[in-house]
């Protein structure tokens, strides 16, 4: 189903199903002067985060350089169905990227040997595990990716302190019984500031991401992600990638590993190329940085999806 949005008329409202569920999205449209079939990309945001928080600057210039572009939002978050809300599962929303690619195959005018993904945060390890189980994806772009929860946890944990780690675990064990008695979760913060008890903490995280959080974004998280993060490595699919690959480390990241992203660039081999920027972890979403940023991506994208 597709609706037309009021708020500019070279994006509409769209959707798909996934596992029962429909996940809404937005569909961009290319500059005019393209011809189809076209590209297209499929983007994704990073924890707990909606396409409303700052993706549609970069979906907009990636439209403008020729491409389409879905933009979708996870189960249990945004527009998307789901209940209870939310809640963060990898699985789940690695499920939820292979649907919007399935979807983003369909559309009328868009070449679906030419998929390319686009992933931050969170949402950057996403991408290379979608591209790594489906060798038909094209090209990937992760920007200040998360791609080794072990070592973002023990990031976190030298930030915090032992005291705090504790307090952590204790929130994910009773938002694991609330959901084995199924009773509502046990939500804490996604961002707060420092020192405070929330999936994020880090300095400067909780005004960087509130800058870029549309009014009425649910700042909490079912604390139960708390034991999935360290679990969650994407930087081990890496042999499995085939595709070109651009990954962007935010050098003074506080929240992800800038290492884990040189690393994995390092162990994908000659099709994957590393960009580094000397700011922290939110900075790229706007100003001079997303400027740089989004024209990099949409460079690659253009190499990588034209040949």
């Amino acid at each position: 189903m597709t609706t037309a949005s009021p708020a500019r008329l070279s994006r509409t409202d769209v959707s798909f199903p996934i596992d029962g569920m429909m996940c809404r999205a937005w569909l961009y449209q290319p500059d005019a002067r393209t011809s189809p079939p076209a590209p297209c990309i499929v983007m994704g945001h990073g924890l707990g985060g909606t396409r409303d928080c700052g993706l549609a600057p970069y979906a907009e210039r990636f439209a403008a350089a020729g491409f389409f572009v879905v933009v979708f939002d996870y189960r249990h978050l945004g527009d998307s169905e789901g209940e209870p809300r939310q809640v963060i599962s990898i699985e789940g929303q690695l499920e939820d990227w292979r649907g919007a690619v399935a979807f983003a195959r369909t559309l009328r005018n868009v070449d679906p040997e030419r998929i390319g993904l686009w992933g931050t945060s969170l949402s950057g390890g996403h991408v290379i595990v979608t591209a790594a189980r489906d060798k038909s994806i094209a090209a990937v772009s992760a920007q200040c990716p998360m791609l080794d929860g072990t070592a973002s946890a023990r990031m976190a944990i030298v930030d915090v302190g032992a005291v705090m780690a504790v307090r952590m675990t204790g929130a994910a064990m009773l938002d694991l019984g609330t959901m084995i008695a199924g009773q509502s979760p046990h939500y804490v913060p996604l961002v707060g500031h420092h020192g405070e008890l929330a999936a994020m903490a880090t300095p400067g995280a909780y005004e960087g991401c509130m800058a870029i959080a549309p009014p009425g974004w649910r700042n909490e998280v079912a604390a139960r992600f708390f034991m999935a993060l360290p679990l969650y490595r994407p930087f081990l699919y890496a042999k499995d990638i085939s595709c070109p690959t651009l990954v962007i480390a935010c050098e003074r990241d506080t929240v992800v590993s800038p290492e884990a992203a040189a690393d994995i660039v390092t162990r994908i081999g000659d099709k994957a190329r590393l960009s580094t920027l000397p700011i922290d972890h939110f900075d790229i979403y706007r100003g001079e940085w997303f400027d740089r940023s989004s024209e990099e991506q949409a460079a690659f994208f253009s190499a990588a999806l034209r040949c």
